[in-house]
């Protein structure tokens, strides 16, 4: 309950620019991009983490965009977000259909957040806390935005996404420190989504499945 309030505290409820269908609790980024990284730095500091919770991200926006357009992805399946932050993509698994969404995360603010953003759109999704890299999704749709940003990360997410048996897609943004490996995914779809907090105000963003004749 802590956690959740200091979700409420810190944001408002929103629509997501690129998926106005649903809303999220964000910090107000309408305004000056350098004041919304303000306070990006302030949660930081207040809840000693990166509170990617705390607004739409490139990835997940594309990504929750491609699962509202195509529903048959994961309707009457099981899904996981895998580090879902603010919880969008698993919003929009469960409003397209799924029959069970489950949003992962390692930080307990963004599992606070999604818990409230499922709420605020009129979905179920089951939350679960922790490191879940070393093990081997269980469920029949994986969906990941944003998690090739960072070297470490992306060497850790690969494996447990190719351990998937289903299906999995990941939105990923272009980007200079993008790590997404070479060989591994095949396009499916590209998008321009609004980015108020990158260094451009929008960004291309594509989505990825993983390939079953990837090259190993």
């Amino acid at each position: 309950m802590r956690a959740e309030n200091f979700v409420r505290e810190h944001t408002g409820l929103a629509a997501v620019p690129y998926v106005p269908e649903i809303r999220l609790r964000v910090i107000d980024t309408d305004a000056a991009r350098d004041a919304g990284e303000d306070r990006v730095y302030e949660l930081w500091e207040r809840s000693g983490r990166l509170p990617f919770w705390a607004c739409p991200w490139a990835g997940g926006q594309a990504l929750a965009r491609h699962v509202l357009d195509h529903p048959e992805i994961v309707r009457g399946r099981t899904v996981l977000d895998l580090a879902t932050g603010s919880g969008l993509v698993a919003v929009a698994a469960a409003l397209a259909g799924a029959a069970l969404v489950v949003a992962n995360d390692v930080d307990p603010y963004a599992l606070a957040a999604v818990r409230l953003n499922a709420r605020a759109n009129g979905v179920a999704v089951q939350v679960v806390e922790g490191d879940l890299l070393d093990g081997t999704p269980s469920q029949q749709v994986v969906l990941a935005g944003d998690v090739y940003y960072e070297e470490p990360l992306a060497r850790r997410v690969t494996p447990f996404l190719s351990r998937a048996g289903g299906d999995v897609l990941i939105g990923v943004p272009d980007r200079t420190c993008s790590y997404l490996p070479h060989g591994v995914f095949e396009q499916v779809g590209t998008h321009r989504v609004p980015a108020a907090l990158e260094d451009t105000p929008s960004k291309r963003t594509t989505i990825y499945r993983l390939s079953r004749h990837r090259v190993t």
